[in-house]
């Protein structure tokens, strides 16, 4: 079968199998349950394509018992016996492995060791507990990459500690194996709900000359690096690449509100950069934030959207990631399952920030940070709000305006702001948001009385001028959502390569 495509001297045809889905180039059609694929090939090379079915696929389906399939994977495990060996096989698509039992009388087996990758053909066949392994001969086993005895992933446990020291290895481990499917579940999970609820999808810069936060902790961007010949600061940025100081952006949120007053609804989800000095296992100098900024809101729809998203994303991933969900639930946080679906089984609570201090106050606990109305609210005040006095997720609003942002609205009593932070049991905070500061000239105010240099600021403040909107948003660290949900306790064993200060690899 052959199909014609666009470019030149391109051709495309059709490779027929009895397996549902091969891993060749693009599908060429489907007859209902089985999809085909059709390799590409270009000035008449003809490439063998690497034909196989994903693990993922045997193991949850018996519609391939009695079929010859071909999976492809790296040794989890071999055993050895006087007659039959049996190996684990893993290809990253599942948790679990696919088990091949190899008939060693058939002919000359030479046993693969722990790390090498394998292509397998057999047919696949019930195993004990209801599944699905692979009856193989040793000719059908083909070794693609060797592996030294040295491989550091033996078949033992291993700490997350000495983990970490092998970035590049740990996701062959079934704790990280979990751990970014986790990720790309809930990732897919955040883009659904705002897709289905009418948000525009933007990208906003990495590269900026403002700070969002006003706070100074940006990395700085530059060509030029040290140089002592510059006689002064505004001479050297002058002569930088942007002719001006630049960094890595540490939000997107102000070019978010930009995109907002022109689509109405958007979100970013993308990295930012905080140059902060923090070596805690909450904090990353590179993270993944998902920041929604919707146009003709105040803080309740702000509120209401928060809860309605993190719900929705949570039962997403429960539904999704049984398996995974019940590996950290066994081996991490023992009721982890429990514990997600009584967050989303419950309407969260709500208190103000003024409340919050009295009930810490009048709590009789000796907290390591004092509590006084005006303080900013440490992880051990935020975790004794939501597990022992609310018993659930809680949103608290209207802080003090010194301790947060200047682009907040400020509230009429003078003191307090209208923003939002939602703490959950078992780490903190989670989410922080707030309606958005319209007034131009109460804007400007607050900025000045930062010190802030209102130039670098021109086109948001320009937002004002031309047909202001009440507006709010919220943002969202993807990693601290994944620590939630997986019951990791440390920041850095979730994304593949932490950034942390004094180290980067």
């Amino acid at each position: 079968m052959f199909r014609t495509l666009q470019r030149p001297k391109v051709i495309a045809f059709a490779i027929i199998q009895v397996v549902p889905r091969v891993l060749c180039s693009r599908p060429v059609f489907s007859t209902g349950q089985e999809l085909f694929y059709f390799s590409v090939l270009k000035n008449d090379e003809r490439k063998i394509i690497m034909k196989h079915i994903d693990v993922k696929e045997i193991i949850s389906s018996k519609d391939y018992v009695g079929k010859e399939v071909t999976v492809c994977g790296w040794v989890r495990t071999s055993r050895n016996s006087k007659s039959v060996a049996f190996i684990e096989v893993n290809d990253g698509t599942s948790l679990k492995n696919v088990q091949v039992v190899v008939d060693k009388a058939s002919g000359e087996f030479k046993e693969p060791r722990v790390g090498m990758s394998v292509k397998v053909t057999g047919t696949a066949a019930e195993g004990r507990n209801n599944t699905v392994e692979i009856n193989a001969v040793p000719e059908n086993i083909t070794i693609l990459g060797d592996c030294p005895t040295d491989f550091p992933l033996q078949k033992k446990g291993h700490t997350l500690e000495f983990l970490r020291s092998i970035p590049h290895l740990r996701g062959r481990s079934n704790t990280f194996n979990a751990v970014w499917r986790v990720r790309s579940v809930l990732a897919e999970a955040i883009h659904k709900y705002f897709q289905s609820n009418n948000y525009v999808y933007v990208n906003t810069p990495l590269i900026t000359g403002s700070d969002c936060e006003g706070a100074g902790e940006m990395f700085q961007v530059t060509t030029i690096g040290y140089n002592n010949d510059y006689k002064s600061e505004e001479d050297y940025y002058a002569n930088d690449f942007f002719g001006k100081r630049a960094g890595l952006s540490v939000s997107g949120q102000l070019e978010g509100e930009v995109a907002a007053m022109a689509m109405g609804k958007i979100y970013t989800f993308g990295p930012s950069f905080r140059a902060e000095n923090s070596n805690t296992p909450k904090h990353l100098a590179e993270f993944w934030h998902v920041e929604p900024e919707v146009a003709f809101a105040e803080l309740d729809d702000v509120i209401e959207i928060a809860e309605d998203m993190l719900k929705h994303v949570i039962r997403e991933l429960l539904d999704t990631c049984p398996d995974e969900i019940a590996f950290f639930d066994a081996h991490f946080e023992k009721g982890l399952k429990a514990r997600l679906e009584e967050l989303i089984s419950h309407d969260f609570g709500r208190v103000t920030y003024t409340e919050a201090i009295k009930l810490l106050q009048e709590s009789g606990e000796n907290f390591v940070y004092p509590v006084e109305w005006g303080c900013d609210l440490q992880t051990e005040h935020e975790r004794y709000i939501s597990e022992k006095v609310f018993g659930k997720a809680v949103f608290v609003t209207d802080y003090p305006k010194e301790i947060k942002s200047f682009y907040m609205k400020q509230n009429p009593d003078g003191k307090t702001v209208a923003a939002v932070d939602l703490l959950v049991p078992g780490v903190g905070e989670i989410i922080g948001g707030s309606e958005r500061e319209a007034d131009y000239d109460k804007l400007v105010a607050a900025m000045n009385e930062r010190g802030m240099n209102l130039d670098l600021y021109s086109d948001y403040l320009d937002l004002r001028k031309y047909g202001s909107v009440p507006h709010g948003g919220f943002g969202l660290g993807f990693e601290r959502l994944i620590m939630y949900t997986t019951g990791m306790a440390n920041i850095r064993d979730v994304i593949l390569y932490p950034r942390t200060v004094g180290s980067i690899r």
